[in-house]
């Protein structure tokens, strides 16, 4: 016995009311963006050298601006 209960032919609808099986093997435009997209984004990726080079930047920009402030000058009284 089916669990469906018997549609007359009037009633039926004309939509098919399960999809056709797909074929996901071909790549639509929307797959070939999105890979696109992620190999400029592995391409545009930071190396370890030039972190190195960041932080060797940055290190030494935060010593000149210490010394800059620490500072005294050629002070009159001496001390």
């Amino acid at each position: 016995m089916t669990t469906k209960p018997p549609v007359p032919a009037e009633n039926q609808s004309p939509y098919p009311i399960e999809e056709p099986p797909h074929d996901h093997s071909h790549d639509n435009e929307t797959v070939a963006a999105v890979r696109e997209i992620a190999a400029a984004k592995a391409r545009r990726a930071r190396s370890a050298r030039q972190l190195g080079i960041g932080a060797a930047v940055g290190i030494g920009s935060a010593a000149i601006v210490a010394g800059l402030l620490f500072w005294r000058g050629n002070r009159k009284d001496g001390k």
